[in-house]
């Protein structure tokens, strides 16, 4: 199969071009005369490529489709059986997850830094899970990942698991020997699935880790557009041609047809086609770049000797046997300044976007391919003030409180909401996380301690701190089950 080829792309830009006189939905109906403020922001163009769903040549007629054929594309450049196209990202791969492994048991094994759409996954399924908790780095507020050890030991106890779920890379980029979890979750009989959200880009360079699905997981959730180039919010899920392959097969196509939308959007689709063919063309040169942009940015960095390079420091925790290339990340309480306000000066002072703070690190990110100007980032960084009483001695990940009741029956409990002062030693109904990176800090089901409570409120209060989920914005309050 000829991986330049972009068939659903090329068939929305062909219906397209024919000019036709549109009488159904999206409601624009092309009309620049109509809707003149559409056009003005995206361009014609992005109009006419907007196409509905069910169209001859596009997604339905003579098999395989135009989609069915790009996603078989898809599956051959990721080494997988099946891939599925998906329009709400990675979060709808989670979701797909957790509903097909629903119908083959109720009980699974999980990363406890999952991101938070695997929990509403839980909650979503009804399936209840045992916890395997990463290394964390508690000077500088990360999580990492877990080792074959770790799940060893907690399937031992767990027997009735239907699946192993981890998170592998980390959003710092650590990588975990998916290999060997593998090896230990088919030993105890039973699915591997690898949220590799952070990872769609691994597998097309010599430099860069191998992908899951060549490593042996069963399903990986893939976040195309986050470092592999596709638009916001198009993803893929990968069903690897393994022993659950048959089993996994009919149940992940079911959870796809109830998650994704039947006006699935034209745009994203075709830019995950477009980025496929990119990245099995034109990968390794285009990567290539990126490492060394990313290596010319951290040799500048060292050679001020202001600033931490984290990536040999997350290298020395026993659960992480790689760290990806294309993501710098700082540790700039080192340097007398705060990841909070190091990231909120270089986006007001300098223009400078960068992709995550903690109250002592900060992440910058750089998709395949591009080739930033390292001269001004280097001299950004270089500017940026001390500032060292806003620098936390210690950046403490909370310590989760103890689970009393499953995901989903919190989830659908009766709840109320009450002072975060009253909070303490209730059970939570919500999923609470710092975002980003969206793990949750704060589960339905878990019973609310004082420590997660001063972190998330500490977190909401920081430059650029945000809370996913919650009752409020700043969580002064909490939804907690009505006892």
């Amino acid at each position: 199969m000829d991986q330049s080829r972009t068939p659903y792309a090329d068939a929305v830009k062909a219906y397209a071009a024919k000019e036709f006189l549109r009488l159904g939905v999206p409601g624009h109906q092309v009309s620049a005369r109509s809707h003149p403020q559409l056009v003005d922001f995206f361009g014609i163009d992005a109009l006419r490529h907007d196409v509905q769903t069910l169209i001859e040549g596009i997604d339905i007629g003579t098999h395989p489709t135009a989609l069915t054929e790009s996603e078989q594309l898809a599956a051959l450049a990721w080494g997988a059986k099946r891939t599925w196209f998906l329009t709400n990202g990675a979060s709808m791969g989670n979701m797909m997850a957790c509903l097909a492994l629903r119908a083959i048991g109720d009980h699974i094994v999980l990363q406890r830094s999952v991101h938070s759409s695997v929990i509403d996954g839980l909650a979503f399924s009804g399936l209840s899970a045992d916890f395997v908790f990463p290394s964390v780095d508690k000077h500088l507020g990360i999580a990492n990942g877990i080792t074959p050890d770790g799940l060893e030991t907690v399937l031992a106890v767990n027997p009735s698991a239907c699946a192993a779920y981890v998170i592998t890379p980390s959003y710092f980029g650590a990588v975990a020997d998916v290999a060997g979890l593998a090896r230990v979750a088919h030993a105890h009989g039973i699915p591997l699935v690898v949220d590799e959200a952070w990872g769609a880009h691994f597998g097309f360079h010599p430099d860069l880790p191998t992908n899951a699905n060549r490593l042996g997981a069963d399903i990986v959730i893939s976040s195309t557009h986050k470092l592999s180039g596709s638009l916001s919010q198009s993803a893929m899920l990968h069903l690897s041609n393994g022993p659950f392959a048959d089993l996994l097969e009919p149940l992940l196509e079911r959870a796809f047809r109830s998650l994704q939308s039947t006006s699935v959007n034209s745009l994203l689709l075709a830019s995950l086609d477009i980025a496929r063919s990119t990245m099995a063309t034109q990968g390794h040169s285009l990567i290539g770049k990126t490492i060394d942009a990313v290596s010319r940015i951290s040799a500048g960095i060292k050679a001020v000797d202001r600033f931490a390079d984290m990536a040999q420091d997350i290298m020395a925790y026993s659960d992480v046997v790689a760290i990806d290339p294309v993501r710098i990340s700082i540790n700039t309480q080192v340097g007398g300044i705060s990841g909070y306000e190091a990231r909120s000066i270089l986006f007001k002072k300098d223009k400078i976007h960068c992709e995550l703070a903690t109250g002592s690190a900060l992440l910058l990110l750089v998709g395949a391919g591009v080739d930033p100007d390292t001269d001004r980032i280097l001299r950004a960084l270089h500017e940026l003030p001390h500032a060292p009483a806003d620098v936390p001695a210690v950046f403490d990940l909370p310590t989760p409180g103890p689970m009393v009741m499953t995901v989903r029956n919190a989830y659908f409990a009766k709840t109320e909401i009450v002072p975060a002062s009253l909070a303490v030693g209730r059970t939570s109904g919500d999923s609470v996380a710092a975002y980003p990176p969206g793990i949750p800090n704060l589960l339905p089901g878990e019973l609310i301690t004082k420590e997660t409570i001063d972190f998330l409120q500490a977190t909401a209060q920081a430059p650029f701190g945000h809370l996913r989920g919650g009752s409020s914005e700043d969580l002064s309050t909490l939804r907690v089950v009505v006892d």
